[in-house]
């Protein structure tokens, strides 16, 4: 058959038996844990990683970008909450570019998301075996394989289990920034904040801005560490419980949290340890309670024990959304076939296993902030695909069931697409080579569909389903 966005792309209807294997657990999920899934998404930003936007560009650079990237994040996370009430599929951004841009330009924004998950959990291994060092001495491969078998383990179990205990863990991890707040804003103060030097060698540079205005630009990729992956909370559409009111409620909640989150990590860090000191610290929570307290402050042994939690939170969730998203595109036939099959317990083995043998190797390499770049690019890629995606939606299927509108319409996902393009040329900025690497991702990806899967689209996988309803009709008439 057929497909009528794309004459190139060849789909057929396959038995019920296939979809019958590829089944995930419904209604797993109300809309406060789909608020606690997208705060574990994120949360490790806080602990780790954010702060390199100090190096490159001061405190006042990474504020502004911080400020640009809020503004971008929370435009987007209001058009996701409408697409996600209307199209709630386990494909999430796939899904909705699918139907607004057509297989290509599925593939194409599935492939960005996909770049971006499952690059972030190596980064965040990096990070954690940085935290672990702190704690009893030891890092490397032996933490990142650990950290990866224990929680694909734990996904493996169930998804209302891995819920739980995601949510758990980032209960954990809330209180230890709390705690963080709370024994350093006694020590801010707002000197600190501009430590690092100004640069004599770049145009505007300035106590607030040492880098200059190139620096606002270069630290855009580390402020939206800071909200990285909020946008798969609509992975988990078809684990809701219910889909047109549970996911804008969480995906909306989730946001307001990290902007809060981020704000409290952005000023307290460097104005109670210093911007200089922080700029490059593995555990910048952790090494400004010990530059407040000292270094075997009880206060910092704790945000160092518990806050490893933060970083466990988004390396577990996220392992989720790489899984939910090979699943999708997987059971549409996009990519191999076998890795959307799931397990008598309703989870997608395969998705979860291989993605989760790629990201430790990644991991071997210790570069966090390489890796930072990379999910980035891929991230920024998505993120314009999906407003674009809103804006065509709004304009092609006004009569579309939207159980909850973008405030704004689509001049707020208008404003998420420019932002993200702003972002994405940055990580060419920070780093050609991650940018480079990324790209090198995207073509090999975009060969296999051009030569294979293009071919062996599954015409009746939910994410195509309505394609080959319009073509019943297109027939029919």
């Amino acid at each position: 058959m057929s497909n009528s966005n794309n004459r190139a792309v060849e789909s057929e209807a396959v038995s019920d038996d296939y979809l019958s294997k590829r089944q995930l657990k419904k209604g797993v999920a109300g809309w406060v844990l789909l608020a606690s899934l997208g705060v574990s998404y994120v949360i490790s930003g806080d602990f780790a990683g954010w702060n390199f936007g100090l190096e490159r560009a001061g405190f006042g650079g990474m504020l502004l970008a911080t400020i640009i990237m809020g503004l971008m994040y929370m435009c987007l996370v209001l058009s996701l909450a409408e697409m996600s009430s209307s199209i709630p599929t386990a494909g999430g951004g796939y899904s909705f570019a699918r139907r607004a841009l057509g297989p290509l330009g599925g593939f194409l924004t599935g492939t960005a998301i996909l770049l971006e998950y499952a690059i972030a959990p190596a980064a965040i291994a990096i990070f954690i075996g940085g935290y672990v060092n702190e704690l009893i001495g030891i890092d490397g491969p032996v933490v990142y394989a650990g950290f990866y078998c224990v929680f694909v383990g734990i996904h493996l179990w169930g998804a209302g289990e891995a819920l739980r205990i995601m949510m758990g863990i980032t209960v954990l991890a809330v209180i230890a920034i709390v705690v963080f707040v709370l024994g350093m804003l006694p020590h801010f103060d707002v000197n600190n904040l501009f430590t690092i030097p100004a640069n004599p060698d770049v145009a505007g540079a300035s106590a607030f801005l040492p880098e200059g205005y190139v620096g606002i630009w270069a630290a855009l990729p580390f402020a939206m560490w800071l909200f990285l992956a909020v946008e798969g909370v609509p992975l988990a559409a078809e684990e809701a419980s219910n889909p047109a009111k549970d996911m804008p409620r969480g995906i909306i909640a989730s946001m307001v949290i990290l902007l809060i989150f981020a704000a409290a990590v952005l000023f307290l860090v460097p104005g109670g340890a210093g911007a200089e000191a922080m700029k490059s610290h593995s555990a910048p929570l952790v090494g400004a309670l010990q530059f407040v307290y000292g270094a075997d402050s009880l206060a910092a042994k704790f945000v160092n024990i518990v806050g490893l939690f933060g970083l466990i939170a988004s390396f577990f969730s996220i392992i989720y959304a790489y899984s939910r998203q090979v699943f999708a595109l997987s059971r549409a036939g996009y990519l191999p076939r076998f890795l959307s099959l799931s397990g008598e317990r309703k989870v997608p083995v395969w998705a979860l296993i291989v993605p989760g043998i790629l990201g430790f190797l990644l991991s071997l390499t210790g570069e966090g902030d390489l890796m930072i770049t990379m999910a980035v690019f891929g991230a920024t890629v998505s993120y314009a695909l999906m407003s674009l995606s809103h804006i065509i939606l709004r304009r092609k299927e006004p009569q579309l069931a939207r159980p909850y509108k973008t405030p704004g319409g689509t001049l707020t996902s208008g404003i998420a697409l420019v932002l993200s393009l702003i972002a994405l040329a940055s990580t060419f900025v920070v780093s050609t080579q991650a940018a480079l690497w990324s790209a090198l991702f995207y073509v090999v990806m975009l060969t296999y569909f051009l030569l294979y899967s293009r071919h062996r689209i599954v015409a009746n996988a939910p994410e195509e389903e309505f394609d080959l309803i319009a073509n019943a009709e297109s027939e029919l008439s």
